[in-house]
């Protein structure tokens, strides 16, 4: 038997099996509750977002939906309150499991943060949720800290493929937005079973949909159209740093003077209330998809964007929970529709570029939202958006929405000396010269 078991371990392949094996459980249990969570939480975020649009008084409590958030985090979710920056420290540096508080706590919190007219988005919750449950399985199986790394990638992957319906650029994702310029490729068969088991998952339940997007005309490739590809991605790019920028601005002002935390949503909240009361508007409340479909087919307000971008990061800088991809989708897309003034390039290609390429740049992960765009629009339009997040990544510079991003790889040479730096370091390092 100790021969036979010599003889099969021998081979690279054997261990390969082996390793198959191990991950495709693991992956299936990890893509099953995820994915569920996700089709529960879509659903969730549908029902608070026709609920809120039918009863606009209920936007006046939003302070009041603040508060409950702020106590539930500052009394009971301390350890959790760093969200998916706590899931990329945990990467870097191990020190203990994910509590499974996270995922309830920011399930919740999303969920009011919609339902009483926040601005705010479900990736953060779902990657969140993801790798919180993920992490779970580390002490359920007793895993090395190197299966720890790929377990908390799986979860990620398997909450960013669930919520948004696009498991190859769920996959990618959490592989990309670990390590700025760098990829841990042990993980990547597990990451991929992940997104493919969360996703099927989340729809075999059949509660919840995923928005169809459409690029109905896209640009002949030319020497011209290429160009304007690279300055749409440069805008796009720039935008992105801006709202990366905003959100941590919003962020630190709300601690600097307001020191009880709790309070920092309720005063948050106020402000909202009433810019919502005065502007007369709700759509750029909760995740905005309405517009972003708008913006592949008709004309919008030029300030739409600008607006979006300064209402998000003002409700999560006050400590409200969401993510920011969807609304930087929003960003994107009516941007890329205010492009066409100038840019002369079809409307719905634009608001496709923009759509990824901002979400490129604020989250540093470039491959997978060129996947994305391929996953979303179709193949016929993947240059133009390939061009544009690359773009968008590279002038986006060494900033991004999530601060725990270590900096792997510097985007050009003249850099070199912020390497291994996380994002809030090299502010911190910035802000001293």
């Amino acid at each position: 038997m100790n021969t036979i078991k010599k003889l099969f371990l021998s081979f690279e392949q054997s261990l390969s099996l082996l390793f198959l094996l191990k991950w495709t459980f693991i992956c299936l249990l990890i893509g099953a509750l995820t994915g569920s969570t996700s089709a529960v939480f879509l659903w969730s975020l549908e029902w608070a977002t026709n609920y809120r649009e039918a009863n606009l008084w209920i936007v006046a409590l939003l302070p009041i939906a603040g508060l409950i958030i702020g106590l539930s985090y500052h009394y009971y979710g301390e350890s959790v309150v760093k969200g998916n920056n706590l899931l990329l420290e945990e990467f870097h540096s191990p020190k203990k499991i994910i509590p499974f508080k996270m995922a309830p706590l920011v399930f919740l919190g999303t969920v009011l943060t919609h339902l009483f007219g926040g601005s705010a988005g479900r990736e953060g919750t779902a990657v969140q949720v993801g790798g919180a449950i993920a992490d779970q399985f580390t002490k359920i199986f007793k895993l090395s800290d190197a299966d720890r790394k790929i377990v908390l990638i799986t979860g990620i992957s398997a909450g960013f493929a669930s919520v948004f319906g696009t498991p190859l650029a769920g996959a990618i994702f959490a592989l990309e937005v670990m390590v700025i310029g760098r990829i841990k490729f042990d993980a990547i068969l597990p990451s991929f079973l992940a997104a493919i088991f969360a996703n099927y998952f989340c729809d075999v339940w059949q509660i919840s949909h995923h928005t169809h997007y459409t690029i109905s005309t896209v640009a002949a490739l030319t020497p011209a159209t290429i160009l304007w590809a690279v300055l749409a991605g440069i805008i796009f790019g720039l935008v992105s740093m801006l709202f990366s920028k905003s959100t941590h601005f919003w962020g630190i002002t709300f601690k600097k003077f307001i020191k009880y935390p709790p309070l920092r949503p309720v005063i948050g909240g106020i402000i909202l209330a009433i810019t919502w009361y005065l502007i007369g508007t709700t759509k750029y409340m909760g995740l905005g998809v309405p517009t972003i479909v708008d913006a592949f087919n008709i004309d919008l307000n030029s300030y739409d964007f600008i607006l979006k971008l300064l209402f998000t990061s003002f409700t999560l800088g006050a400590g409200f929970k969401g993510g920011e991809v969807t609304p930087l989708f929003f960003i994107g897309a009516t941007l890329g529709n205010v492009l066409i003034w100038f840019i002369p390039l079809p409307m719905p290609l634009l608001a496709g570029m923009g759509f990824v390429a901002v979400f490129a740049g604020a989250t540093n992960t470039p491959i997978a939202c060129t996947i994305m765009g391929i996953e979303l629009f179709g193949i016929e339009s993947g240059i133009f958006i390939a061009l544009a997040c690359t773009t968008s990544y590279l002038f986006s510079g060494h900033s991004g929405i999530y601060s725990a991003q270590i900096i792997g790889s510097p985007k050009n040479v003249f850099f070199n000396n912020e390497k291994g730096l996380t994002l809030t370091d090299v502010d911190n390092k910035r802000s001293k010269n």
